[in-house]
């Protein structure tokens, strides 16, 4: 079985992301999209929230799993007996991290590969921050996510708001 783990913050799950999942589905046996806590990114969504999100978007894949994980990435990779991370590439400048971060894992353990993959080309602009963004300042965002994503974001806006008054 050729499992690989697919991480990140997904604060929240963009169309983008779920592109690559759905790539990745066809490619590997398993994908577990492993949805880091990332307290220190400050993400506007708990991981649990986050965690039922993904789950949601990607609930008729039966071969990928999301799972939270608050550790190394090397160790939850091989808690889930994977053999490959699989990272997203939208652009140059994504490139230049994600290099580096390949390397240093190589160098922690060789026995697990890098492979990247980059989205369709409607989804290389989407990022969840600029989604965020945009929800905050009343953009409709329904087609850089799914549904329960809008859902979810408008109600995070909200709260933000009264927060902020």
């Amino acid at each position: 079985m050729l499992r690989c783990v697919y991480p990140g913050t997904f604060d929240p799950l963009t169309k983008g992301h779920e592109d690559l999942i759905r790539r990745a589905s066809r490619l590997f046996s398993e994908v577990v999209v492993g949805v880091a806590d990332s307290k220190r990114k400050g993400p506007w969504f708990s991981a649990d929230e986050r965690v039922a999100m993904a789950r949601d978007a990607v609930k008729d894949l039966h071969n990928v799993r999301i799972e939270r994980f608050s550790c190394l990435l090397l160790d939850f990779a091989r808690q889930q007996n994977a053999t490959t991370i699989m990272r997203g590439l939208r652009a140059v400048s994504d490139f230049e991290y994600e290099f580096q971060m390949a390397g240093m894992n190589r160098g922690m353990d060789p026995s697990i590969e890098v492979v990247f993959l980059t989205p369709s080309e409607k989804y290389m602009f989407v990022s969840a921050t600029i989604v965020r963004e945009i929800a905050f300042f009343g953009g409709d965002v329904s087609r850089f996510v799914s549904p329960v994503v809008v859902e979810a974001l408008n109600k995070k806006v909200e709260e933000r708001k009264r927060e902020n008054a």
